[in-house]
Parts: structure tokens; sequence; C-alpha cells
């Protein structure tokens, strides 16, 4: 069985790697919900159901930042960089320079 979201043959890939990208590709769909509510929010008149919206796009919050932790306790290199980015003080793309410069230290 072939799926979209890998690059090369899935059987020459790891385990590791399979379970990677079901990871990033769970990671883009938890953000396309939170951009779906966002836009559904935006434009609903009925109070109750912008609640409910709400209330929705709020789990795809944690459902992000628990595939992003995920992901990042995997690849301690992409954590570094976002450590230097995410929750920092200043100009962000100075920060992400900053990070990237920091890769291989």
């Amino acid at each position: 069985m072939s799926f979209d979201q890998y690059h090369e043959p899935p059987e020459e890939l790891s385990a590791e790697v399979r379970t990677f990208a079901r990871m990033i590709l769970s990671l883009i769909e938890e953000a396309q919900a939170i951009d779906w509510y966002e836009q559904r929010m935006h434009v609903e008149q009925d109070e109750d159901a912008k609640a409910i919206m709400t209330n929705a796009q709020q789990e795809e919050f944690k459902h992000f930042a628990m595939d992003l932790e995920f992901l990042l306790r995997k690849k301690p290199k992409w954590k570094k960089v976002v450590q230097k980015v995410l929750f920092q003080p200043g100009d962000i793309v100075e920060n992400g320079e900053i990070a990237e410069k920091s890769i291989d230290e």
C-alpha cells in the first residue's frame, strides 16, 4: 500500500522514518484544522455554533502541540532551533538566523 506522504518507496523506509512521516502529516492536518476553524468562526453568525467551533479549535491546538513535541523529541537538531525561536523576545527573523547558525554547535 502506498501513501502520499512518502517520497521514497515505503518498503525501503525504516519504521522510525515511516512514523516520523505520519507524525509530520498529522502536524500538517492539525494546522489545517486550526485554520479551517479560524475561518469558520470568522464568518459564523450563530454564537452557539461559534462557541462549539472555538472549543473544537482549542482541541486542535492541543493536538498540534503534542505532534510537535513528539517530533522535536525525535529530532534534537530541530528542537535546538525551535527552542531558540519560540517564546523568545526580540525579532523573530533575527532569532531564526541565530538559531540556524547554532544547529551544529
